[in-house]
């Protein structure tokens, strides 16, 4: 079943985004045993994320060869377990993570590569508010240990599709003011239940988990 999941979404992201760029398909394996993800992994899939630290470092070790990437709320006290080993740290929401990635980084003579996460109107969800984005870049790109290759978000938990699309338009637009400026890669934005709608509008990551490997009980 995974296995056909993951094909299926492959197939169906070939074609990339509404803009013709690429889709990297993340498959998001909170919770998930690693056979499961090593299966995925084997059917074509080339990036997987966690949520929890302490889950990234117990099944790193485990993996097929892939891009490992984290997108969970971060401590700063467990930066220590993603530096060198995670491709990508998507949810970078404060100065201060920056500054803890950044000197772990150095420590370990890495550039780590990571996305700015940006909130996009719920209060309880982590990220910088919009009009603080272009700060956060700038202060980035003064650490020479830290690399920002885009944005990531999330879309609300409810609203209409007219206000995503709305919001998708917005973030891709800001998304695309920066890309030149600092190397963009990637526009990280769309789960199992919205991923559709959100590479409709300009998203070129999307990070899935029911619909490859089930519901979690």
């Amino acid at each position: 079943m995974i296995a056909d999941n993951v094909k299926e979404i492959l197939s169906e992201i070939s074609g990339g985004n509404n803009l013709g760029e690429p889709i990297t398909l993340v498959g998001a394996t909170k919770f998930q045993p690693v056979e499961a993800i090593n299966e995925a992994i084997s059917a074509g899939l080339k990036d997987v994320g966690e949520n929890k630290a302490q889950e990234f470092r117990d099944k790193e070790p485990f993996l097929l060869p892939v891009n490992y990437h984290f997108f969970g709320r971060l401590q700063k006290n467990k930066v220590k377990y993603l530096i060198g080993k995670c491709y990508l740290i998507q949810s970078v929401d404060s100065i201060e993570l920056l500054d803890e990635i950044n000197r772990l980084s150095e420590q370990k003579g890495v550039i780590q590569n990571v996305l700015i996460e940006l909130n996009l109107g719920e209060e309880q969800k982590g990220g910088f508010i919009i009009s603080d984005a272009d700060g956060a870049l700038k202060y980035a790109s003064g650490l020479k240990n830290v690399k920002v290759l885009g944005f990531m978000a999330m879309l609300p938990e409810l609203g209409e599709e007219s206000y995503f699309i709305t919001l998708l338009l917005n973030l891709r637009e800001l998304y695309d003011r920066y890309k030149d400026v600092y190397g963009f890669k990637y526009l990280s934005v769309g789960m199992s239940g919205d991923y559709k709608l959100t590479i409709k509008h300009g998203a070129n990551m999307i990070r899935v988990g029911t619909k490859i490997f089930g519901k979690r009980y």
